[in-house]
């Protein structure tokens, strides 16, 4: 349906918590623009994940937290306008300490974020799979907990991503977690785990519900969302794979163009007209412009 004519989830939170409570496992496959967010809610999925990484590389700029929560804030707005499945959004390091962490909580929530996830590195941040990585005190990333869970107004969910396992290692990204459960997180978000045993060890070890990232060309092997439901995960996300399927494809495209001087031979990889109409809602634009300009007709006939 065209997005003009959709309600909005009056609380995107209320509704990824039913999720959570009803489904072994949700996946959130990554969104970068509202036309990828429908799409995904088109093919069936229950939500999706605005991911950060994602989301700088489409501005073409790096995964080191110098997007703003502007930039954040209005992209989640346009997503959470078009769809009606929750949009779980990557907040990297909350764009400050405890008190900006309040403020981009209540920004993103107005912008219908389901979810928001806040993450314990030192800006500049990095992708949590490369090396380098620092780590805040464990006492700043609980206040920032603390205050994202009292700044809500809604059921917002509060996602505590830890990175201690690729810079403390993996009994410290445990602790961190238990630390973050009692400040109030909702869901766990343990990054670059190295196996599916470290995995099943880690939700042995944390009791909450748990996010598991699986990204592409990361420290994480490829698992699938049959063995992290077996193993206690509740939300796994694919946050980057839109976007790279999306970039390996229009390379792929500006190679024919460049080496044949047509399209011809790339008509059959393409979404058509036909299909794009159909999923933004084209033709309920139409209808509904035919109905208005009748409505007007009609008055101004009357008056006549």
């Amino acid at each position: 349906m065209a997005f003009l004519y959709r309600e909005p989830l009056e609380d995107p939170g209320a509704v990824l918590r039913d999720l959570m409570r009803r489904r072994d496992v949700i996946v959130a496959p990554g969104s970068f623009n509202p036309a990828v967010a429908l799409l995904v809610e088109k093919m069936g999925f229950e939500a999706t994940y605005l991911s950060g990484a994602a989301l700088t590389g489409s501005l073409a700029m790096p995964d080191l937290g110098i997007i703003t929560l502007t930039e954040l804030t209005a992209m989640t707005r346009l997503m959470s306008r078009v769809v009606r499945i929750p949009i779980i959004v990557d907040a990297d390091t909350g764009f400050g300490e405890a008190i900006n962490v309040m403020r981009t909580v209540r920004d993103l929530e107005e912008a219908g974020a389901a979810a928001i996830q806040i993450e314990d590195q030192v800006l500049p941040k990095k992708c949590g799979h490369l090396r380098g990585k620092m780590l805040v005190p464990p006492e700043e990333m609980v206040k920032k907990i603390i205050a994202a869970t009292e700044a809500r107004r809604k059921e917002t969910v509060i996602i505590a991503r830890t990175d201690a396992r690729g810079v403390e290692g993996f009994d410290a990204a445990v602790e961190r977690a238990q630390m973050y459960v009692e400040a109030g997180a909702d869901v766990i978000f343990p990054e670059a785990l190295t196996s599916l045993e470290e995995f099943k060890e880690f939700a042995r070890r944390v009791k909450a519900p748990l996010l598991a990232n699986m990204t592409e060309f990361g420290r994480t092997p490829y698992i699938t969302v049959d063995e992290f439901r077996e193993a206690g995960y509740k939300i796994v996300i694919f946050p980057v794979t839109t976007f790279r399927i999306a970039m390996g494809a229009i390379r792929s495209a500006l190679e024919v163009l460049k080496r044949e001087g047509t399209q011809k031979n790339l008509l059959d990889r393409m979404m058509t007209r036909q299909e794009f109409y159909e999923l933004i809602g084209y033709y309920e634009y139409e209808e509904r412009d035919k109905q208005i300009a009748s409505k007007a007709e009609e008055l101004v006939s009357r008056k006549r």
